[in-house]
């Protein structure tokens, strides 16, 4: 009979090493990407949006899909070179050297576990309104629990859960454009049938601009499919493949459901966006209200319930992403090797799943006790992702653009030397134009963030700065013992 400390070892791993099992499909890893994106994610910032870009929200997110897919082309290059757990941690190791690497991967480890403890909270407070006997902290924690023992017990068996999640909440979704469409066909729009893409006032590209900034914070998950490379079925390249096609189909799908939830959203609202500009008060159930006034209050309750249920499952996918990030890192010796440990039955990094449970629990019970927690933690929770797309675009000019894959020619000039012109030409826009755009994008995302998360991010970013210097203090201890 196994001992106890040996059934733990068998789940959580016994020691540093172990290797993750490939059994994710290409449905398992769309699964996880919009679990952690969550299908009707513009429900809750429908309204601002709306007030801030003159109502032409399913415009800005036609742009801000646009805006992203330069970031999902940088991973997908990037993910064929590093086909490994960690993201934008490995692939700027490859790209920028290991002390770029590092402070990628510990910036975006901010975002991995933050952005958890946020959807944690999201649910926390929706069940609190449906069973107000018990406080909302309470079901935040419980919401941990659950979703902790999911992912601890295989990353196969949390992804069916997903998947069954992911079905509910689409469901949701399509109910509400059925029931839409039936009340515009009954009764007509509250604003014009294009008014939602011209503006129900005066247009302005300025205020297009503005919301975009803002709207490509919904897609913020998407990227954590490609922390999965090593559990993808097939070996390193088909895996790579992959993992890409699903990042770029996750995009892809929101996107079009982003815009076709918004653009009914519009049509039913009675509460034109200059309105909402002036009533900031109203903007957060903005697309409640517009649900409740046209279809019914029945609706506005089951699209509650599907947040409050989506809310806790976008946080498994996040808990995952996250402790795939904490075991890449480890294994590297970045982070104390124990993390860098598998469970021999779960195929699962256990420790490094406990570790991201128990600070993710930490920050969203803190955010669920205070008065102003949750606009504090929401306030900084994407300035890690912003940086880590940063560096992930950097990293593709380095690798590709400057030619450290081997240490040749720049890409450019073995291009111009071997095929011409027009290869020339397709390596400049490949290499340089396409991730210096992405780059553009996310420093445009970063200025528009209010102060806090500027401070918090360069606080964090001074952290990990001191950790690296300490790694590098004792990686020349041990190379001059060797």
């Amino acid at each position: 009979m196994p001992s106890a400390r040996s059934h733990t070892a068998d789940i959580l791993g016994g020691g540093p090493g172990g290797s993750l099992r490939r059994s994710l499909s290409l449905r398992d890893l769309i699964v996880y990407g919009l679990l952690f994106i969550a299908p009707m994610a513009p429900v809750g910032i429908y309204g601002a949006l709306d007030a801030r870009s003159h109502g032409v929200v399913p415009l800005v997110y036609v742009v801000a899909t646009v805006a992203m897919s330069f970031t999902a082309y940088s991973y997908a290059r990037m993910i064929h070179t590093v086909p490994q757990a960690g993201s934008v941690y490995a692939y700027a190791r490859v790209g920028l050297g290991n002390g770029p690497g590092f402070v990628a991967g510990w910036m975006m480890m901010l975002d991995y576990l933050l952005i958890p403890a946020v959807a944690y909270l999201f649910s926390g407070i929706a069940m609190a309104q449906l069973v107000p006997e018990v406080d909302q902290w309470i079901w935040t924690a419980i919401a941990v629990v659950v979703t902790t023992a999911l992912n601890l017990s295989g990353v196969r068996r949390a992804a069916v859960v997903g998947f069954l999640v992911l079905a509910m909440e689409i469901l949701v979704l399509l109910v509400f454009v059925v029931a839409a469409l039936v009340v515009l066909a009954q009764d007509g729009p509250q604003r014009g049938w294009l008014s939602p893409l011209t503006g129900d006032r005066a247009f302005s590209m300025t205020a297009l601009l503005g919301a975009v900034s803002v709207a490509v914070l919904s897609f913020l998950g998407f990227d954590a499919i490609a922390n999965f490379a090593e559990e993808a079925v097939g070996g390193k390249g088909s895996s790579a493949r992959l993992v890409a096609r699903a990042l770029v189909w996750c995009l892809l799908v929101t996107g079009v459901l982003f815009v076709l939830q918004t653009y009914l959203a519009a049509l039913l609202s009675q509460d034109s966006s200059r309105h909402l500009a002036e009533n900031p008060a109203e903007q957060g159930a903005a697309f409640y209200a517009a649900t409740e006034s046209a279809i019914g209050g029945w609706l506005e309750t089951t699209v509650a319930v599907s947040k409050a249920i989506g809310a806790a499952f976008a946080a498994l996918a996040g808990q995952a992403a996250a402790s795939r990030l904490l075991y890449a890192m480890a294994r590297d010796r970045r982070l104390p090797r124990f993390l860098g440990s598998v469970g021999l039955r779960t195929g699962v990094p256990g420790r490094a799943l406990l570790l991201s449970a128990v600070l993710t629990m930490c920050a969203a019970v803190w955010a669920a006790r205070s008065a102003d927690g949750l606009d504090r933690l929401v306030s900084i929770v994407d300035i890690g992702a912003l940086f880590g797309f940063g560096m992930l675009h950097l990293s593709v000019m380095g690798y590709y653009g400057l030619g450290r894959r081997g240490g040749g020619r720049p890409a450019a000039e073995s291009g111009q030397a071997e095929g011409g012109a027009e290869r020339h030409r397709m390596s400049v826009l490949r290499d340089w134009v396409v991730p210096l755009v992405g780059l553009a994008i996310v420093v445009a995302v970063i200025v528009t963030a209010n102060r806090e998360a500027h401070w918090v991010g360069l606080v964090w970013l001074v952290i990990g700065l001191v950790a690296l210097a300490v790694l590098r203090r004792r990686d020349k201890r041990e190379s001059a013992a060797d």
